[in-house]
């Protein structure tokens, strides 16, 4: 029988079911446990350190016992000590995204995806390198400058020159006054020399959804095809930065098990990369079960409620405090106004989920990986956020700069990270105001930018910024970053 290990390789002892299982029990039997509530959430409040603030984070059986907790009140302060983790290390900058999916061709015989090898009425696709140029600047005229690559898994259609290929294509396009900066690379796991392979590409983060930590339903949702290997999936993070990509982003997709399964299970990957690595993962993702073609969500029975899913993205950043936190558009625009207040750093906007879609004028749904639940434009996404008292901001400095992995997160936990960060995004946000917004969207960020350039706290920073958006404005001078 495997003895939990966070510091193994086997995905086995650091994704340990009898530690899992532990950890579950003590959570059910502590969740009304009052003196220890408190003490955890005393543990996971940021502390002041010097110009900054500092966070302990949490034990994946620490985090467990406040999601298990259902006292109203505690909820309301796991909510709010959220949300405080989520200004004092982030700030109220919301990073923006998009998704771009290369092909739809794959081997796997995933249950709960519509590209799966025995779907025989989705339409397949896979992009030209002419097709992929189109895209990226069908995206670049809405204003993106981050994206997140998708592709199934298949050897033959889909290889690793293909998608470097793709990724040589995405950085040479430019349109206007239009580049994407950073290129994320969610596909399937992989060798390490493929990874390094990626690495060497340029890409930013990469990406890989567990779907679920729950060995036996990960076999059975993944019946056939090479990501049946459960292990080799589990341990792909290890291979990634063995590779050389310091940047990882982790993520299940809530509603295939049951939730608090996946919940420690997450942490405990978590806590696996800070233990073998010194560096926990860059992002970690919520993605739950949506319609798709062919797949009916109801199907699977441990759907999530829309309080829990919230809760669940409050305690993940009580516990990883230091991680960015993804949401996308499967969610709507109520959920994901919502949990932007509970931990939420990075969403997508204008999202399309077939292969090819942004270069067609009707959103096309007969490619769709899954239902886009939040379809409003990414200038109504932008004016939205503001209006809400977000920055939306449009920078990719840090990974331009060599600030990944443990230099991210080193300036992240010293609270340094707001002095480069929070004038970045006035600057991106200036960008994109000035080459893409409309007028009302435009008049709402100019207000936005004068208020937040007087909270940058040194007075050096405060002149360069304000010098350099009146530049932007001004000339067609581009991409300032600190």
């Amino acid at each position: 029988m495997a003895i939990y290990n966070p510091k193994s390789l086997k995905a086995e002892e650091f994704i340990n079911d009898g530690e899992i299982l532990e950890t579950i029990k003590y959570a059910e039997e502590n969740k009304n446990n009052i003196p220890l509530i408190d003490s955890i959430l005393e543990k996971a409040s940021p502390k002041k350190v010097g110009d900054g603030y500092q966070c302990q984070g949490l034990t994946h059986r620490e985090a467990a016992v406040l999601l298990a907790c259902d006292i109203p009140e505690k909820i309301e302060e796991m909510f709010k000590l959220a949300n405080d983790i989520k200004q004092k290390f982030y700030g109220n900058r919301i990073v923006m995204f998009a998704p771009l999916y290369l092909s739809n061709y794959c081997v796997n015989g995933c249950v709960y995806c519509p590209y799966h090898l025995k779907n025989k009425h989705i339409a397949r696709k896979k992009l030209t390198q002419e097709e992929v140029k189109n895209e990226v600047i069908a995206l670049q005229d809405m204003g993106h400058k981050r994206l997140a690559i998708e592709a199934g898994e298949d050897p033959k259609n889909n290889p690793i020159e293909y998608i470097l290929e793709c990724i040589k294509t995405i950085y040479s396009v430019n349109h206007k006054n239009g580049a994407i900066r950073r290129v994320n690379v969610n596909i399937a796991a992989t060798t390490v020399e493929n990874y390094r392979k990626l690495k060497e590409a340029g890409i930013g983060t990469y990406i890989l959804f567990q779907e679920t930590y729950h060995k036996k339903s990960y076999l059975e949702l993944h019946p056939t095809g090479p990501k049946h290997d459960y292990d080799y999936h589990t341990e792909a993070m290890d291979r990634a930065m063995e590779g050389g990509i310091d940047d990882v982003g982790l993520g299940v997709l809530f509603g295939l098990e049951m939730y608090m399964y996946e919940f420690v299970g997450l942490l405990m990957h978590a806590e696996h990369l800070e233990a073998v690595h010194g560096v926990g993962p860059h992002t970690i993702s919520v993605p739950r079960v949506k319609k798709a073609d062919d797949i009916d969500p109801d199907v699977f029975d441990n759907g999530l409620s829309d309080e829990m899913f919230k809760k669940i993205i409050a305690c993940i950043r009580i516990a990883v405090p230091y991680t960015g936190m993804i949401i996308s558009t499967r969610e709507s625009e109520k959920v994901r106004g919502e949990v932007l207040n509970m931990g939420i750093s990075q969403i997508s906007g204008a999202s399309r989920t077939s292969v090819g879609g942004y270069t067609e004028e009707e959103r096309p749904h007969d490619s769709e990986q899954f239902d886009v639940s939040d379809q409003r434009t990414l200038d109504e996404v932008v004016r939205w956020l503001m209006e809400n008292g977000h920055i939306p901001s449009f920078c990719t400095a840090c990974y331009r700069e060599g600030r990944t992995g443990d230099r991210f997160m080193s300036l992240c936990k010293s609270g340094q990270i707001l002095n480069c960060c929070h004038p970045n995004a006035l600057m991106t946000l200036t960008e994109y105001l000035e080459d893409y917004a409309s007028d009302e969207t435009k008049k709402i960020g100019y207000k936005l930018i004068e208020e937040e350039l007087k909270k940058i706290p040194k007075e050096k920073v405060r002149e360069i910024a304000e010098n350099n958006i009146a530049d932007i404005k001004n000339s067609n001078r581009r991409d300032f970053r600190f």
